[in-house]
């Protein structure tokens, strides 16, 4: 069944979290090497939630009484990025569940998939017009990645409409997984994209919005906040739904039309949708 995302915030343990809803599926992000499954043996590490308890050195763990696991001397063909948007409309609050919390569970679970598959994590923050990596690429990435979001916190505007990610610049192949609203002023967001696209590089967009930003069938008066610039507005409800409607709808629209550009994917989700559904359709999506 399912792990609705209420749940999994409530367990207030991205590792966990992030394991539950990647036990869900069925297919791995693409066919990398694993660590382990190569001839020429590297070192040992401490086992760790999700390993496969068969490469334990039972032997060594008669001596030491330490599970430990061998690691061999192989690489991933993969570099993903996860990018987080920080900014303060990431902290929209639908039925208990944060769209910030959604983010990081949905990331956890992605990261922890590569993790399994040996690939090469790293993790940025989107904030205020500006790129922050909040952990490189390198060893002990996975952990590395999980705390940083459980740390992570948005607040602020992103306006950069001429962003330079200097820190982008690779030229191995590379998944890049952006999590956003992706509500813009202007065209900011669709700026970021059109600077990042690459034909080494497949941009995967998740775009995490709540029911009632698609749909507003909400009624009575309500006092709504811009979370971003702390601007309130109080207004009726009935009075705005069908112009709302249409607007969003119209915004929609032409977002997708403007990101049907090459090796780049938008994937629409709701704070309502269970994560490891649209992990699912995500994976299925790929071309392995």
């Amino acid at each position: 069944m399912a792990q609705l995302a209420t749940e999994l915030i409530k367990l207030n343990n991205l590792q966990l979290a992030g394991k539950l809803v990647s036990d869900e599926l069925l297919l791995g992000i693409h066919a990398s090497k694993r660590s382990g499954s190569g001839t020429e043996f590297e070192q040992y590490r401490h086992y760790e939630p999700g390993d496969d308890p068969k490469r334990i050195d039972w032997k060594l763990y008669a001596r030491t009484d330490k599970h430990l696991v061998r690691e061999s001397a192989t690489e991933s063909n993969l570099q993903i990025r996860f990018v987080l948007d920080l900014s303060g409309s990431m902290n929209y609050t639908e039925g208990a569940v944060s769209r910030l919390d959604y983010a990081k569970i949905l990331m956890a679970s992605l990261a922890y998939l590569g993790y399994r598959q040996s690939d090469q994590l790293s993790l940025y923050g989107l904030q205020n017009g500006a790129v922050q990596t909040l952990v490189p690429s390198g060893k002990g990435a996975f952990q590395k990645v999980l705390y940083a979001l459980q740390k992570a916190e948005a607040s602020g505007q992103w306006l950069n409409e001429r962003p330079k990610f200097p820190e982008f610049g690779h030229k191995q192949k590379e998944l890049l997984i952006l999590v956003s609203d992706f509500l813009q002023v202007g065209e900011e967001w669709l700026q970021l994209i059109k600077a990042l696209a690459n034909p080494r590089r497949e941009i995967v967009i998740f775009q995490v919005l709540g029911d009632q930003e698609i749909d507003f069938k909400m009624s009575g008066f309500y006092r709504f906040k811009d979370l971003e610039t702390g601007k309130e507005i109080e207004l009726q409800a009935e009075s705005v739904r069908e112009q709302f409607q249409q607007a969003a709808t119209q915004y929609l629209q032409k977002l997708e039309e403007a990101l049907r550009i090459p090796h780049v994917r938008l994937i629409r989700v709701k704070l309502s949708d269970p994560i490891a559904m649209i992990l699912k359709d995500f994976l299925a999506g790929r071309k392995i």
